[in-house]
């Protein structure tokens, strides 16, 4: 194969040639979804899916679907490394960091303020709030259906889709999960046909080999000697990096199983109180962007701002360097046609997962009333057949909620 023709290849993969991307372009994409992505990690999902796929094209459906079965394997906040991913290969480095920065800035930023300015709000009472909740039932539905027409489209793969979400609703646990999506990649190479399986365009990736091992060796390293330090050196700022930067780096499973490991971090060594680490998980709730960034407030609460930096820092430094340590292989290794084969099983899988999250928590959590289902329909119709922008179904959603919220 010519290099020209790899070109074209890549040009039609990511849109425009990897040189096009830009940083403060990624920042301005990011940050638009830090202010308007609410709903949860699977809701992400679906908006970055509209956002970086389907209107700006920086990466192909099946490129997309890789990385979202990449990070299903890694510890951490998925959405946000799926996010931090597609800034590195837009933009290399720096383009991970502004996405990461933008998407989680919005988030952040407001939690904090929320530590100082205010304490024991129920954020969850809040009809605007429901009315969020509600946006994220369409966003989330509209992304499984998209990505079930790419990824579940026959007979083997459709079924495996849905034996995973059956799988998944029965025993939810993240090891659960974890289970079910090696059993997919295992189950596609065995016996998903070769013809099942769609091309694999390349995918251009700047962060090299030795950058890879670096972040390995950092992201060991900082797992032993933090705690080895703390034992030594008895400062807050420490302790706060410890704990956040561990339990950012060994939790599977997304946002809401990171709330008991937080809360064993953080109530117990009398930095705050349960009904301070509930009020925090309530305003979390309320803000769009990544649940992680309730570290932001838990940060604020034990140290002031400052412990907000660090303890934010912390928590996501751990998804920078899993991401960055894995990258450079992953374009390699998915496409030899045996990992083809496997990552067939595994993006089905990843359609039932999405699919059984679309029950529960996001349908479960938000359609109570006839309301609330009606609500979720028209918001549905607007993202499928009207093609409105998800900011303003999010906003109509909100709108609707505080609606029906004096209603019912």
């Amino acid at each position: 194969m010519t290099d020209s023709v790899v070109q074209e290849q890549e040009t039609a993969a990511l849109g425009k040639p990897r040189t096009g991307g830009k940083v403060l372009e990624v920042l301005g994409a990011s940050f638009k979804l830090g202010l308007t992505s609410f709903g949860g990690p699977v809701a992400h999902l679906g908006y970055f899916h509209d956002e970086y796929v389907k209107r700006r094209k920086w990466l192909d459906e099946k490129s997309y679907a890789d990385l979202v079965a990449l990070c299903q394997f890694l510890p951490g906040p998925a959405s946000s490394q799926v996010g931090i991913s597609i800034g590195m290969l837009r933009a290399g480095l720096p383009g991970g960091i502004a996405s990461w920065l933008g998407f989680t800035l919005p988030s952040a930023v407001a939690l904090m303020v929320f530590a100082y300015a205010v304490r024991g709000f129920d954020a969850g009472a809040a009809g605007w709030v429901h009315g969020l909740l509600i946006a994220a039932v369409a966003v989330v539905a509209q992304a499984v259906w998209g990505m079930a027409g790419k990824l579940a489209n026959d007979r083997i793969r459709g079924t495996l889709a849905i034996l995973t979400a059956i799988i998944v609703l029965l025993f939810p646990s993240a090891f659960v999960q974890l289970l079910a999506i090696a059993a997919a990649a295992l189950f596609g190479r065995l016996f998903l046909p070769k013809s099942a399986v769609p091309e694999t365009p390349r995918i251009g990736i700047s962060v090299g080999r030795r950058m890879a091992a670096a972040a390995w060796l950092l992201l060991f390293g900082l797992l032993v000697v933090p705690p080895m330090l703390r034992e030594i050196v008895q400062a807050k700022w420490l302790a706060l990096f410890d704990s956040f930067f561990r339990v950012g780096s060994l939790v599977f499973g997304g946002g809401h199983v990171v709330l008991p490991m937080l809360q064993a971090e953080v109530v117990p060594a009398g930095w705050m109180t349960d009904s301070q680490f509930l009020a925090g998980y309530g305003a979390a709730q309320a803000v769009p962007g990544p649940l992680f960034t309730l570290s932001s407030y838990l940060g604020t609460v034990a140290g002031g701002w400052a412990g907000g930096v660090i303890a934010l820092l912390a928590m996501f430094l751990p998804s920078f360097l899993l991401v960055a340590g894995s990258l450079p292989l992953w374009d390699a290794v998915r496409r030899r046609p045996g990992v083809q084969s496997a990552l067939g099983g595994v993006n089905a899988a990843v359609v039932g997962i999405l699919l059984a999250a679309f029950y529960n928590p996001v349908w479960t959590s938000a359609v109570r009333t006839p309301y609330d289902f009606a609500l979720a329909a028209a918001s549905f119709g607007l993202l499928m057949l009207w093609k409105l922008p998800p900011w303003i179904v999010v906003l109509f959603s909100a709108a609707g909620g505080m609606l029906i919220s004096r209603i019912v």
